[in-house]
């Protein structure tokens, strides 16, 4: 059966995941991206070849129009959003434009589309739409037995910033346009997923990258993990040695989140597609995390156990209103799907490790140099 797909946003860390899995399963991938004067397409330089890239606008309804009735896709997946918390407090307005209105634009798209019943579409919610909220143990269920807090598919949203707010309007777009038009629009309410493909403004990938930055300075200057430092609360020093390597700085370290790889997670998203009614899903581990936890699987991939002494807590990457609490309930997905994760938490901490401390050694000197250099200084 013929299978073709749009993926609006598929240059980030989602998109170049979901297009993998669909050229695997035989669609005709088409991919819009915004013009740069800069290339940004990292993520999917691997399979350029086999797909269709071109150039849209999703805050732009004329140009998503042209896009869709032109491709005529079987399914629509939109990725394309301004999804950092941090820079939609200090960015509202084109967070709005690109991460609610956008949607706006595509719904109304499909519903003036003459192939409107034959199109599926995905929009890519978020569980920081949940905000502060989350449901009490008041069910049997896949991890009622472990925590008695949680958030599903009837916890209310109650948003705590200008993106979880722009990501709760479309929510409630689709399934507005899904009741009133018969639009097949379902949303997957992901919760945290990261990769080695993750943004470098994110936590997670923030820490990762500085570990193999880390990992590679301590390479170089010929010391193992177990090395005396010294502290002035900003840099590391090496006992013996004048270099220094600046501190990870970090906000709150105690905030809890479902984190998960998003390969698993876009298998959920074109599972939603192959269903034939549309429904919103609950998409996560089932298991809650700190900021804490993941520095301690991170550092622990590259043998360091403790770790206090390189993080300095910085108030300025606190958010003007924080979520502490985040833990989803999946069991609406793994039942009526069957969908499950298949990367956890420790193993996805160190592929992301792994592969950033992998990309720093091809900055460091040569393996001459590097031993030229450990014999000086023994």
């Amino acid at each position: 059966m013929y299978k073709k797909a749009i993926i609006f946003g598929i240059t980030g860390q989602d998109g170049s995941y979901l297009a993998e899995l669909l050229l695997d399963k035989g669609y005709k991938v088409v991919g819009v991206t915004r013009r740069s004067s800069t290339p940004n397409t990292q993520n999917i330089n691997h399979i350029l070849q086999k797909i269709n890239l071109i150039e849209g606008d999703i805050t732009d309804p004329f140009s998503v129009n042209t896009i869709i009735n032109l491709e005529k896709p079987t399914e629509i997946y939109n990725l394309a959003a301004q999804s950092h918390v941090g820079t939609s407090f200090n960015q509202p307005n084109y967070t709005w434009d690109v991460t609610a209105g956008g949607v706006l634009n595509i719904l109304e798209a499909l519903r003036f589309s003459p192939r409107k019943d034959h199109i599926k579409f995905y929009q890519a919610s978020s569980s920081e739409m949940f905000g502060k909220n989350f449901s009490t143990k008041t069910k049997k269920g896949f991890i009622s037995d472990q925590y008695s807090k949680y958030q599903d598919e009837n916890t209310p949203f109650v948003p705590q910033s200008p993106y979880a707010i722009a990501k709760l309007a479309a929510h409630h777009l689709v399934r507005n346009y899904r009741d009133s038009y018969g639009i097949h629009g379902s949303c997957g309410i992901l919760f945290n997923h990261e990769s080695e493909r993750r943004g470098e403004k994110f936590v997670t990938r923030k820490i990762t990258k500085w570990i193999g930055r880390f990992s590679n300075w301590l390479t170089y200057m010929c010391v193992g993990s177990d090395m005396t430092t010294a502290s002035d609360g900003d840099t590391i020093h090496v006992s013996g040695h004048q270099e220094f390597f600046p501190k990870l700085r970090l906000g709150n370290l105690d905030a809890k989140r479902d984190w998960g790889h998003a390969e698993d997670y876009v298998n959920a998203m074109w599972l939603m597609l192959q269903q034939d009614k549309p429904d919103d899903y609950v998409v996560a581990m089932g298991e809650t995390h700190s900021v804490r936890e993941f520095l301690d699987a991170a550092f622990d991939a590259v043998g360091i156990s403790d770790w206090e002494d390189f993080v300095v807590v910085d108030p300025e990457f606190y958010r003007p209103s924080e979520v502490d609490y985040l833990l989803g309930d999946p069991q609406k997905a793994m039942l009526n799907l069957g969908w499950a994760p298949k990367v956890s938490f420790k193993e996805l901490a160190q592929r992301m490790v792994y592969n950033d401390v992998q990309k720093a050694r091809l900055r460091r000197p040569s393996l001459q140099t590097v031993s030229q250099c450990c014999s000086q200084k023994r």
